[in-house]
């Protein structure tokens, strides 16, 4: 059974101009233990698919389960499952590293031991000891990302979804949480939904690609498949291959790592 199964999930929104069809029916399967790299051009719907698979946004069409369970009828066990680390974060600046990490332990229901316990085994795994007792303000852009990450790995997901997770990152804090995502996958099986602009990083981590546009899928399959698919050669750029699939390149912004 897959761990994500989507058929002809939609959403739409009234808008004064009429009903807007951000989402016209995707259907999409989830293998466990894969990276899935979540591709599209600005406006695709990437980012209302994932919030209606993270149970942020009601789908108004089609069905779903992940991790075996229902969106719409068992959206607590879904998120039981899952985690979900947004594009921008969500730390308190004025609390330690060890403070976020407990304070999310306890929202999920662990005993203060047990957080405390579980906030080591988290900054050991994410290379943030030496940054326990250091203020969340005081983090580089690269470690503020691992706590991030670790904040949705606190209850050990099945599932976990990462929105842009390299964004403003400069390439050794993109190659550090390319190697922290491999980690994941490899020591706890843990499987990873990526949505990223970073062509590059796609082509990078990506066990399979699924390409929405106009908010349908319009190409799936291994990176290098797509390129011999839509370009001719295994060994194409993802950024040629993208072109030829939705006619659109990114926006150069996109497809150039900012330093910070």
């Amino acid at each position: 059974m897959p761990i994500i199964s989507t058929a002809g999930l939609a959403r739409s929104f009234s808008s004064g101009q009429g009903t807007v069809e951000a989402v016209r029916g995707i259907d999409l399967t989830v293998r466990a233990g894969e990276i899935l790299g979540f591709l599209g051009p600005n406006g695709a719907g990437k980012t209302t698919t994932l919030r209606m698979l993270t149970t942020l946004l009601a789908p108004t069409g089609g069905v779903a389960t992940v991790a075996g369970f229902d969106l719409v009828r068992e959206p607590a066990r879904v998120r039981h499952r899952i985690g979900y680390v947004a594009q921008a974060g969500g730390v308190d600046p004025q609390i330690s590293v060890r403070e976020e990490l407990i304070t999310q332990a306890r929202l999920h229901r662990l005993t203060k031991a047990e957080a405390a316990s579980r906030a080591d085994e988290l900054a050991r795994d994410l290379d943030l000891s030496d940054l326990l007792d250091r203020k969340c303000a005081a983090l580089s852009g690269g470690q503020r990302r691992r706590l991030d990450i670790a904040m949705g790995l606190t209850h050990r997901p099945e599932v976990l979804f990462l929105d842009e997770p390299t964004t403003g990152l400069d390439p050794a804090g993109r190659a550090g949480l390319w190697e922290l995502i491999r980690r994941i996958r490899q020591e706890h099986g843990t499987t990873v939904v990526l949505t990223t602009h970073y062509l590059d990083e796609a082509d990078e981590l990506s066990d399979r690609l699924v390409v929405i546009d106009h908010g349908v899928v319009v190409a799936e399959g291994a990176p290098e498949a797509l390129k011999r698919e839509y370009v001719g050669s295994p060994g194409a750029s993802l950024q040629d291959t993208f072109l030829a699939i939705t006619g659109r390149a990114p926006a150069p912004e996109d497809t150039v790592p900012t330093a910070v």
